[in-house]
């Protein structure tokens, strides 16, 4: 796993009503150390939309939550101080694996909607978003400095 990225498994809540599934929480460890999210937005992408490659180089770190869909999420680490430089990793989460991903900011990392429907992704940044002076570097969906296909299937 790259260095810096953490998983936690959410707890979904059922009875005869439906459902609650916590998403966060300030006593949580996976966010320890952190400053708290200064925003939140939720995304709702079509199915095999691909949204990558970015990353924040202003200590931004994002954490994803989908609770609608499916989405597989690559990260790239390729920071020069890195133990894990040069790792990739794909995770597929969503409505079939209710997980809050950690992403590292400086790491590269983007998504695609893998399934037939829709999927909803709902991040808490640590920084807010600067609509003069965005915090964000970009590389096309195909670009050759990633290593990853994503129309490969996850297993």
């Amino acid at each position: 796993m790259i260095h810096d990225v953490e998983l936690r498994a959410l707890q979904i809540n059922a009875d005869e009503r439906g459902t609650l599934t916590e998403i966060w929480r300030s006593d949580w460890d996976f966010f320890a150390g952190e400053d708290e999210p200064t925003m939140s937005y939720l995304s709702e992408s079509y199915p095999g939309v691909v949204r990558a490659w970015h990353r924040h180089e202003r200590g931004q770190i994002d954490h994803f939550v989908v609770p609608h869909g499916n989405v597989k999420v690559g990260i790239y680490d390729d920071r020069e101080d890195s133990p894990t430089q040069g790792e990739l990793d794909t995770y597929v989460i969503g409505e079939d694996n209710p997980t809050a991903i950690r992403v590292p900011g400086e790491c590269w990392h983007g998504f695609k909607v893998i399934g037939d429907e829709r999927a909803t992704l709902i991040n808490f940044p640590t920084n807010l978003y600067d609509y003069e002076d965005p915090d964000e570097q970009r590389l096309p969906p195909d670009t050759d400095e990633i290593p990853l296909d994503w129309d490969e299937q996850p297993h």
